[in-house]
């Protein structure tokens, strides 16, 4: 009996701590009954939230979905440094207790704004960014000594929501912040930064990605929920609420869906979703010197 074919769309899941970004997609590769699964941004296994995750022909949005901005709320540990950045890693710097209750607010807020806007990020060492082929984190696992580039990113807001002391013989500042950043910020890069800029080092002990893009927790669904029920956000409303809309007529539908470029009106840059008469979501494009450049088609 042949097994009917897995709808196209997107699934918005709640990560739970302890999993990859992987185990997920192996996961939904079981409730939907494909392999064409995949995600649209990893995040670490300690992390929870949102998980953007494509099906069949929604897995040609992914790339595009990867580059959004994303938002976080976080907790970050002043006063230890770990040689991932985070709370998985071993404690490498121990600050005196003296020198984390001399930080001010106002150094706080002056470290915490050196790190918004664009600026330029060193990624953590344990990642998986490649270095000549070879990921980082294989690179550490071995021993081997070496640094990675700093990359453009942008940090639109860095927030301290709250300062909490921690236990009293620990000796550290906990602050919980929100963070809405470009895409390849890492958050436990800005902790190690931050802690670094005020001389007492520090890691994220806690990350809950919000929201990818459109998508936020309140559309996300755990890994219970679809194991009971799987079902998938719809290809076109997945790419109309992403993307800026562009309703074609029949004839450049014909065309473009033969993958012929076609003039088009002022369209802003980047991706744009291009939807059929019918509503079928024909193809994503870009502007390019007056035609649409086809990014993504999606045949019928």
């Amino acid at each position: 009996m042949t097994r009917p074919a897995a709808p196209s769309g997107l699934v918005v899941v709640d990560k739970p701590g302890g999993l990859t970004s992987h185990g997920v997609v192996s996961r939904l590769r079981r409730f939907a009954g494909t392999r064409r699964v995949g995600h649209a941004g990893t995040l670490d296994p300690m992390a929870t939230g949102v998980l953007v995750v494509g099906v069949e022909k929604a897995t040609r949005l992914l790339g595009h979905l990867a580059l959004t901005e994303k938002e976080y709320a976080a907790t970050i540990r002043l006063g230890q440094a770990t040689v991932t950045d985070d709370a998985e890693g071993e404690v490498t710097e121990t600050a005196p207790p003296a020198a984390v209750a001399a930080v001010t607010r106002e150094a706080l807020d002056a470290g915490v704004a050196a790190l918004t806007g664009p600026i330029q990020q060193v990624p953590s060492k344990v990642s998986a960014i490649k270095v000549n082929g070879v990921r980082s984190y294989t690179r550490v696992r071995e021993g081997e000594e070496f640094e990675l580039a700093a990359r453009p990113v942008t940090v639109h807001s860095f927030t301290v929501q709250d300062v909490r002391p921690g236990a009293p013989d620990e000796g550290v500042l906990d602050l919980d912040v929100t963070v809405v950043c470009s895409s390849g910020t890492y958050i436990r890069a800005l902790a190690r930064d931050l802690g670094a800029g005020l001389g007492v080092g520090g890691h994220l002990t806690a990350l809950r990605r919000t929201r990818v893009g459109p998508y936020d927790l309140s559309g996300a669904r755990t890994l219970d929920e679809l194991a009971e029920s799987f079902a998938v956000l719809p290809l076109e409303d997945a790419a109309a609420a992403a993307f800026p809309r562009w309703d074609v007529d029949p004839a450049q539908a014909q065309l473009l869906s033969h993958g012929v470029r076609i003039a088009v009106p002022e369209l802003p840059p980047g991706p744009t979703a291009a939807f059929a008469p019918d509503g079928r979501l024909l193809a994503l494009v870009e502007p390019h010197e007056g035609q649409a450049r086809i990014l993504a088609g999606f045949p019928a």
